[in-house]
């Protein structure tokens, strides 16, 4: 997987804390930021930059949301060995299932407290960044729940 990380999220204060947490556990890892699912398709089929390794995904945001932002990035052949990683406040189980019945590889639930938010995705970019294109989709639950599927 390239070092390449495009970072799809609405929130200015997710913004900052996913671009705080990255850098100071993979300051290595280059973090590119769309505001929208808008604009996921035309900047992956952009072929005059780089190809990002992984997209960290918002679930819920205004216009096109994550959910639909992995069906169209998973009809498109090309984009097979990229990893899609939904990670979100959402806490429903139903759209967790229906992100991987898209194709997302791996729904991770955002965690309030900033030392697990930095953690939780340190050992998400370890786990995508040590892992060949086979690799069994994940549920990551919210911390107290065991009703999620591993």
């Amino acid at each position: 997987m390239t070092d390449l990380v495009l970072v799809v999220e609405d929130s200015d204060e997710d913004i900052e804390a996913i671009a705080r947490a990255i850098g100071r556990s993979h300051p290595e890892v280059r973090l590119e930021f769309l505001r929208s699912g808008t604009g996921v398709l035309p900047r992956l089929n952009d072929i005059g930059q780089a190809r990002p390794g992984m997209v960290l995904l918002d679930l819920n945001m205004p216009g096109e949301g994550g959910l639909d932002v992995i069906r169209r990035v998973r009809a498109d052949a090309v984009f097979e060995a990229l990893r899609v990683v939904v990670f979100t406040s959402s806490e429903n189980q139903a759209e967790a299932e229906a992100c991987y019945a898209a194709g997302a590889d791996s729904y991770i639930y955002k965690p309030i407290n900033f030392a697990l938010f930095q953690s939780v995705l340190a050992q998400t970019l370890d786990y995508w960044r040590s892992r060949g294109e086979n690799v069994t989709r994940t549920v990551v639950p919210p911390p107290g729940d065991s009703s999620a599927q591993a």
